[in-house]
């Protein structure tokens, strides 16, 4: 199993910046993929970007070249660098966590952290 916390949410003026962390702790020993999806009021959640133990990335394209997500795997946390915000990035992001892997086995799960609110406003 894996615990996931999140940090890093707030009210940010349109054009600001805010980075979001997800540190993830458990008995795993790495995890294969990480990422961050996003609610907004009145629609689905949608994924804004991942990143693979690799380092592979993929981001919607909403926010490709605003964004940046990396990872520090010796930590077991993501970011997630959020640059140039608009009102329209206003949601509740979430941290994802796909893939823990074990001696013996891989959780195959995927898991949600609980939550941090971004407001982006005048």
């Amino acid at each position: 199993q894996v615990q996931l916390v999140e940090s890093g949410g707030g009210l940010v003026q349109p054009g600001g910046s805010l980075r979001l962390s997800c540190a993830a702790s458990g008995r795993f020993l790495s995890i294969n993929d990480m990422g961050w999806y996003r609610q907004a009021p009145g629609k689905q959640r949608e994924l804004v970007a991942t990143i693979t133990s690799g380092g592979s990335t993929n981001y919607a394209d909403s926010v490709k070249g605003r964004f940046t997500i990396s990872r520090v795997n010796a930590k077991n946390t993501v970011y997630l660098q959020m640059n140039s915000l608009k009102p329209e990035d206003t949601a509740v992001y979430y941290c994802n966590v796909d893939g823990l892997q074990y001696s013996f086995w891989t959780d195959s799960r995927a898991y949600w952290g609980q939550g941090t609110q971004v407001t982006v406003s005048s």
